[in-house]
C-alpha cells in the first residue's frame, strides 16, 4: 500500500511537470527572464507600455518604439542589450500570435507557476504550525464525533436486539402481550462457554424481566434496571477530546467538577456483564424482589442519568 502511495505522488508530481506545452515553457522563461533583467512583477504588457486590452496594432505601435530605445546601435555600450532587443522581439510574437497571447493570458489572469527544480509548479499555500495544528485538532475531533455515531447506533440496535429476544421469550413468537410480571434469560452473546452441569451454552445469559411493554435487566439483589434506548449514549461534541480537555481545564480552574456522560451507559454495560449467566432462553412468571427493610425495597438503580429507586412491581 505504502508503495502504490508512492508511485501515484510521483506520477502526480511528474504528470505535473509534463503537463505544460513547449509553448508554455517559453512563456515561462521568457517571463522569468524580463522580471530579473527589467524588475520583478514586470510582464509582457507592462514592459511595451499597453494595457492587457491592447490590439495587435497597439501592440506593434508599442514594439516599434520600444525597439527603437533598446536598439543595440544605439545602445552600444550597454551591458545585455543585445538579450534584451532578442527578448523584446519574442515578446512581440507571442502577443501577436493569437495562440500564444491566449496561452500568456491565460497566466497573466491566474498567475505564473514558479520553476522548482525538476519543473513549473503553483506556489502552493503553505500553512504555518497554528494552521496545522487546527486542521489537526478540526479533523480528529470530527472522526471522533463520527466514531460516537457509529458507537450510538450500534448500542441502540443492541438495546433493540435484547428488547426484542425478552418479548419473545416472554410472549412468544407471536409477540402477544401477557399480563404480569415475566422473567426470561436472554443471550447477549459472546464466545460458547461451559455451564455449571459441563455443558455448552453458545454465549452469556443475562436474566430480564418483561412487564407489559416495559423490560427490566433483573439485577442480583432483585432489582430491576430499566432497558430502553435512552440508555445508549448520544454523540456530542462536548464530548470530543479537545472540547472536553478544554472543560476540564475550564472546570479545574473554576473549581466546579466537569460532567461525566459516559456514566451511565458505564453502568448499563457493567450492569449487562455483571448480571451474564449460563443457561437456555426461557421465561416464568415469577419474578423475585431485592431485599427490604420495614417492608421497603433499598436497592437503588441508576436510569436517565439520576439515582432513583428500583421499581418494584406487584
Amino acid at each position: 500500500m505504502r508503495f502504490v502511495f508512492l508511485l501515484l505522488t510521483v506520477l502526480a508530481l511528474v504528470s505535473a511537470a509534463y503537463g505544460w506545452t513547449k509553448e508554455d515553457h517559453e512563456i515561462f522563461d521568457l517571463t522569468a527572464q524580463i522580471e530579473a533583467a527589467e524588475g520583478k512583477g514586470t510582464t509582457f504588457y507592462s514592459w511595451l507600455e499597453v494595457p492587457s486590452t491592447a490590439s495587435v496594432a497597439e501592440i506593434n505601435k508599442a514594439y516599434r518604439k520600444k525597439s527603437l530605445q533598446l536598439h543595440p546601435d544605439k545602445n552600444p555600450d550597454v551591458k545585455g542589450i543585445h538579450e534584451r532587443f532578442a527578448r523584446l522581439g519574442l515578446v512581440a510574437s507571442i502577443l501577436k500570435s493569437p495562440a500564444g497571447r491566449e496561452r500568456y493570458d491565460f497566466f497573466y489572469k491566474n498567475g505564473f507557476p514558479r520553476w522548482k527544480g525538476t519543473g513549473y509548479y503553483y506556489s502552493r499555500f503553505r500553512p504555518g504550525l497554528g494552521s496545522v495544528l487546527a486542521f489537526l485538532i478540526i479533523l480528529s475531533s470530527g472522526l471522533q464525533y463520527v466514531v460516537q455515531r457509529l458507537n450510538y447506533k450500534r448500542d441502540v440496535e443492541r438495546i433493540e436486539r435484547f428488547i426484542r429476544e425478552a418479548r419473545t421469550a416472554a410472549w412468544g413468537p407471536k409477540m402477544n402481550p401477557l399480563e404480569g410480571p415475566r422473567k426470561v434469560k436472554v443471550n447477549i452473546g459472546g464466545p460458547p462457554r461451559l455451564d455449571e452441569d459441563g455443558n455448552v451454552v453458545p454465549g452469556k445469559f443475562i436474566d430480564m424481566v418483561v412487564d407489559g411493554q416495559e423490560v427490566f435487566i433483573l439485577e442480583s439483589d432483585g432489582s430491576r434496571l430499566p432497558l430502553d434506548t435512552s440508555a445508549a449514549t448520544p454523540p456530542s461534541l462536548k464530548r470530543t477530546w479537545f472540547i472536553s480537555l478544554l472543560t476540564s481545564q475550564i472546570s479545574r480552574v473554576t473549581g466546579r467538577p466537569a460532567e461525566s456522560p459516559m456514566d451511565e451507559k458505564a453502568e448499563v454495560d457493567a450492569s449487562v456483564d455483571d448480571e451474564a449467566s449460563g443457561g437456555e432462553t426461557t421465561s416464568t412468571g415469577d419474578v423475585s424482589e431485592g431485599p427490604a427493610r420495614n417492608g421497603k425495597p433499598l436497592a437503588t438503580t441508576k436510569a436517565g442519568g439520576k439515582r432513583r429507586k428500583a421499581v418494584r412491581k406487584r
